[in-house]
């Protein structure tokens, strides 16, 4: 059997550096086209592109995951910039928006992970809190915390009980976006994952499936990505 086209969104970054080279880049840390592979998918990088162009890219996936990154630009859900918000990533935010929309509209499975998370909740019209504690001790190291699953939810299908998940965000979900439901919390009662129940399979969760050893998450997805 075919394994599954999953487009992964990217970064575009200035000053990228690899051998003897400096140079614009789009990149993708490569925990995720390998997260894609140990589940069963062929990964393709999606980079930041004219939002127009959204609907054709998602025509050609059978899968889609929303990457981590930068916080999304405040403007999007209708809130002023915080001092410890990043700085904004306007031509991710434009494009992975595009995305969401078109991967919604054509039914293709969807994962946001961390910062793709809370943009699908953006997407559909949810808010952010722009700083939360306890969830990204040390800059540029992960963390690991529990998350607790919520009975009979899409992620407790493919991971029931409680698990300790690589971590590493200052941001989180504030008031849910149309349609969408909590399906697994922090200690703290911060979401740590959500999902669509009126759509085939869409998930966001919080933490970080490609620096950890789960595969179930993009197991699932794949799985999804391959049915008929």
């Amino acid at each position: 059997m075919a394994r599954p086209l999953i487009g992964v969104s990217t970064y575009l970054e200035c000053g990228a550096r690899w051998g003897v080279w400096e140079l614009e880049a789009a990149l993708l840390p490569v925990g995720y086209p390998r997260l894609v592979q140990r589940a069963g998918g062929l990964a393709a990088m999606l980079p930041p592109d004219d939002p127009e162009h959204a609907t054709a890219a998602v025509a050609r996936l059978d899968g889609l995951v929303i990457a981590g990154g930068p916080d999304v630009e405040p403007v999007r859900y209708g809130a002023e910039r915080e001092p410890r918000t990043g700085p904004p990533a306007r031509e991710r935010d434009a494009w992975e928006l595009a995305l969401i929309d078109a991967g919604l509209a054509a039914g293709v499975p969807l994962l946001g992970i961390c910062r793709g998370m809370q943009l699908l909740n953006v997407a559909l019209g949810g808010t952010l809190v722009q700083h939360i504690e306890g969830h990204a001790e040390v800059v540029g190291v992960f963390g690991d915390h529990t998350v607790k699953p919520v009975p009979g939810s899409l992620y407790a299908a493919a991971a029931p009980e409680e698990t300790s998940v690589p971590t590493y965000h200052h941001q989180a979900v504030d008031r849910l976006g149309e349609g969408l439901v909590a399906s697994a919390y922090a200690a703290d009662g911060t979401v740590e994952a959500l999902e669509l129940p009126s759509a085939a399979w869409v998930l966001g969760v919080q933490w970080h499936p490609e620096m950890g050893e789960d595969l179930r998450v993009m197991r699932a997805l794949v799985r999804a990505a391959a049915a008929p």
